[in-house]
């Protein structure tokens, strides 16, 4: 489908002649923090139901897989410094596919309304007519952390957190760097180009140089690193351990809680069982119910196979 030059993405249904009242419907899926097994059960339905897949970088092959044979994949990751495919270019082709009456789900890693664009999704949907929904999922900004048995929150130690982004978009001033370097626990997500630039600002706003930290690599797959450091040596730490994306940061005492709380976690090993669980598909897609989701059966995870 071609697109009107110079007419933004909202304005793209109304610049297309032809078209009725758009018969399918875009599923914007959380695919968790990595690992397939943390994907939610409503996620893992409507990727087995998907007529059209749309996955970013960070989604697990394992789930990609448990798309119908039939399904059209479209591979849209973005990596540092590059992408396969532009943000108005994603639009267009769930708007596309959409429109040609598909089922489309839009699998993506973590939670699609945490730093995912998946508002912008939403909305670019929103104005072009096209009906959508959305399956919440773990946040890496909460679920890295806790595989690497560090709790965000703990009585005594911490009682807020917050998360920001390494990456801002273009136009919008830096962070509030004196209100983040007074939160007990920061999570920073996309960071580990910017962290010299992190460090020197949390130091320059009081922030103790002796604060624990921690550089969670691959967070939740097999091949997860953790390196725990402090505030003052994140990014020589980083530079050290040759860090590569994705990587979780978390700056705070809770860090501290790691050793200890690792010596009595459960030796059940990183590794996952290809095998996700069978869960019951539920009554057919009904596509006369274009404001909602296909109607699903309520499934009891008692029902399901159980993965150790």
């Amino acid at each position: 489908m071609s697109v009107p030059p110079n007419r933004p993405l909202h304005l793209l249904h109304s610049t297309v002649p032809g078209h009725g009242p758009p018969r399918g419907i875009v599923h914007l899926v959380g695919a968790g923090p990595g690992d397939p097994e943390l994907v939610t059960v409503r996620g893992l339905k409507l990727i087995r139901r998907a007529e059209a897949l749309v996955y970013d970088r960070l989604v697990s092959p394992e789930l990609v897989a448990e798309a119908p044979m039939d399904c059209e994949r479209i591979y849209v990751g973005k990596a540092p410094g590059r992408q396969a495919a532009h943000q108005e270019e994603i639009g267009r082709i769930l708007i596309d596919r959409a429109l040609a009456g598909k089922r489309v789900v839009r699998l993506k890693g973590g939670d699609p309304f945490v730093f995912g664009r998946g508002g912008e999704e939403a909305l670019a949907l929103t104005d072009a007519g096209i009906p959508w929904d959305v399956v919440p999922a773990v946040t890496s900004a909460v679920g890295v952390p806790a595989q690497a048995s560090i709790p965000l929150t703990f009585r005594g130690i911490a009682a807020d957190f917050a998360v920001v982004t390494g990456h801002r978009a273009a136009g919008f001033d830096a962070p509030d760097w004196r209100a983040l370097a007074r939160i007990d626990t920061l999570v920073v997500l996309m960071g580990v180009a910017q962290l010299p630039i992190l460090r020197d600002a949390l130091l320059a706003h009081g922030k103790s140089g002796d604060t624990p930290a921690a550089i969670i690599e691959r967070g939740t797959f097999d091949d997860e690193r953790v390196h725990t450091t402090r505030l003052d040596r994140l990014a020589e730490t980083a530079l050290e351990e040759r860090v590569q994306s994705p990587a979780t940061v978390v700056i705070g005492p809770v860090v501290e809680l790691r050793s200890r709380l690792a010596e009595g976690r459960a030796q059940t090993g990183q590794t996952h069982d290809s095998r996700i669980p069978r869960i019951p598909d539920g009554p057919p897609y009904s596509p006369e119910l274009p404001n909602h989701a296909p109607p699903m059966e309520s499934t009891s995870l008692r029902g399901a196979h159980r993965v150790s």
